[in-house]
Parts: C-alpha cells; sequence; structure tokens
C-alpha cells in the first residue's frame, strides 16, 4: 500500500535557514541517507522538499477556465515542507518511517520531533463510487 508522509514545519522565518551550518548540514545528510535507504529497500516511490510558502500561489478557475492566481499564502503556524510517498506492506511501517522523519536532526543534534502526516495514498476512487 503507498503512503505519503508530509513533513509540516515551523514558519518560514524560523525555520531552518537560521541553523547552525553545521546543524544544517546535519539534518540535510539525515535526510539524503533516508532517501537512500528507501531506494535502496525498494519502498520509496517518490520524495521532494518544498519550497517556503512566500513562493506560494492560490490558483483558481474564472468562468472560463482560465487561472487567477492570488498573492502568496498568509503567515501560518506551520506548513508543508515536503513529504515522501512510500510502498510499504503495513500502515506500522509507514508509521514506523513517520517517526523516523519526526526525529530528524535539528539545532544541536537534538530530534525535531516535528510532527509528519501519514495517509494511505488509494490505487483509484472506492469501487461504490465509480
Amino acid at each position: 500500500m503507498k503512503y505519503i508522509l508530509m513533513m509540516n514545519t515551523m514558519r518560514a522565518s524560523q525555520g531552518v535557514p537560521k541553523w547552525p551550518q553545521q546543524d544544517l548540514q546535519a539534518h540535510i545528510a539525515f535526510m539524503q541517507g533516508l532517501v537512500k535507504e528507501l531506494k535502496e529497500s525498494g519502498e520509496l516511490v517518490m520524495a521532494e522538499g518544498l519550497s517556503f510558502p512566500n513562493e506560494a500561489k492560490l490558483v483558481r478557475a474564472d468562468s472560463d477556465g482560465m487561472p487567477i492566481t492570488d498573492g502568496v499564502f498568509p503567515e501560518s503556524k506551520e506548513f508543508l515542507a515536503g513529504f515522501w510517498i512510500v510502498n510499504v506492506s503495513t500502515p506500522e511501517r509507514a508509521y514506523m518511517l513517520a517517526a523516523r522523519i519526526s526525529a530528524a536532526p535539528g539545532p544541536g543534534g537534538a530530534p525535531l520531533n516535528m510532527p509528519i502526516e501519514v495517509r494511505p495514498v488509494p490505487s483509484g476512487p472506492p469501487p461504490e463510487m465509480v
């Protein structure tokens, strides 16, 4: 079963760029090591980090189907910083991976214990809906 593991993190103004260089390098090395391990195990479908919210646009269609873009998202307490899509045999394995990501090192090497949202990624709509 596929799961998406979504890393929600602190405000951009308090985020990773203000960490000491060695702490930032340790965090990135942790994430790269995890991705490498998941690739080798065959569990990784994809993983991506996202830009900060100040680079985002909210888009909707106008009455002619043309895009209307709003400015950047307002300042929020947390934002989606990145995600992993994994293909694992049990929900418990997805939860274990999420806990591991949650404990990624932060400033001073202390575990961040950030929230990781785990959601199943179904292969299609439920049969009763088609």
